[in-house]
């Protein structure tokens, strides 16, 4: 029987060796537990009780490119003379998923089986809070408990200001701040991410490199100087494992221009629960929130209780979220065609009317 002690550093648990058992036992190969570390064109880097060691990705025909073993998947490679291979993959408790490149409906898993999921958010350029929240959607969607973490706090301006905009945009989320140079709010960070796996996430140029390198204890990531724009570059190629020096994992990820949603709206309610509540509160259940009487939404932006911005981000994820139904579900699909059509009928009727035409009056 395998010693698996030099697992649980990584994340190793009941949990996962009940699922790796049952993988085992389903298999006919000789496999032995591991954690992927790293994935690079086909190969991962798989961390055993043996080591780290390379292996190849072979899984059974007809795989999803959801199905390929990712950063943070605990596998079970096939030990062989000439090469370790990944034949199977099993079930994660949690993925950061997002919409695969070009116009395909399946998503790419960017990390997986996580516990936190940190969306890192410089200060020193003014915070872009419709971003946030589509980080927070995609995080929500995971599976795994979200934070934002404001970085650079050493040169940020009006500090007090930005986490209270910050906060407001991310309801039920911790907001802490940290500056790496100065070691400010680090060690109360690395406290919430001990024991677990967190995935690091966040646009280039949020100093995420060097908050890895903070948390580590030790330089493992280079670190690139922020453009004058406020945009970094790339110094993370690739998603990889990185042990924490208070316990724990955490995967880094590239820096990200934009990323797409690949679930079907539940992030999106759970990123919005004051938006959520109010549409819940609207008079009507299939209020437009435009100028139906009654509405609560409308209410709330007239009084100021609600913010335009925040609304039209809501807008916006939850249209990104219902074309990614439409795609997927045949329900969903029927649905949003007949909401198209009634909002086609309304855009006529309202030409008509303009033109001084009858908008009832057959053609």
């Amino acid at each position: 029987m395998t010693d698996t002690t030099d697992l649980v550093p990584l994340g190793w648990d009941d949990a996962r060796a009940a699922a790796y058992r049952e993988t085992k036992g389903a298999t006919p190969f000789a496999l032995e537990p591991g954690r992927v570390g790293r994935v690079d064109r086909g190969r991962v880097t798989v961390h055993t009780t043996a080591g780290p060691v390379p292996a190849l990705v072979r899984l059974p025909a007809g795989s999803e490119l959801e199905d390929q073993p990712t950063t943070g998947d605990w596998v079970g490679p096939e030990r062989r003379d000439d090469g370790d291979v990944v034949r199977v993959v099993p079930a994660r408790r949690s993925s950061i998923v997002r919409k695969a490149a070009g116009e395909r409906s399946d998503g790419q898993v960017m990390a997986a089986n996580l516990d936190h999921v940190l969306v890192a958010v410089p200060f020193e350029t003014r915070v872009n809070l419709s971003t946030i929240e589509r980080y927070l959607v995609v995080a929500r969607e995971s599976g795994a408990q979200p934070l934002v973490v404001l970085t650079k706090t050493d040169p940020a301006f009006d500090p007090d200001a930005t986490r209270a905009e910050v906060e407001a945009a991310a309801p039920g989320v911790g907001v802490p701040a940290v500056s790496a140079e100065t070691g400010e709010g680090v060690d109360e960070l690395a406290a919430v991410l001990a024991g677990g796996t967190t995935a690091l996430v966040g646009q280039s140029g949020a100093g995420k490199s060097t908050l890895v390198n903070a948390l580590a204890g030790e330089s493992v990531r280079a670190v690139s100087d922020t453009r004058q724009d406020g945009k970094g570059r790339h110094t993370t190629t690739a998603r990889e494992l990185v042990p924490l020096a208070d316990g724990g994992v955490l995967i880094d990820t590239p820096g990200l221009r934009s990323i797409g949603l690949h679930d079907d709206g539940e992030g999106v309610a759970l990123t919005f629960p004051d938006v959520e509540e109010l549409i819940g509160s609207c008079r009507f259940s299939d209020c437009g929130h435009v100028s139906e009487p009654g509405c609560a939404v409308r209410a709330a932006l007239e009084e100021g209780d609600l913010d335009e911005r925040r609304w039209h981000s809501w807008q916006k994820l939850q249209r990104e979220a219902e074309w990614i139904a439409m795609r997927t579900d045949p329900a969903a699909r029927s649905a949003a065609r007949r909401r198209w059509a009634a909002t086609g009928k309304v855009g006529k009727a309202q030409a008509a009317i303009k033109r001084g035409q009858d908008p009832f009056a057959r053609s």
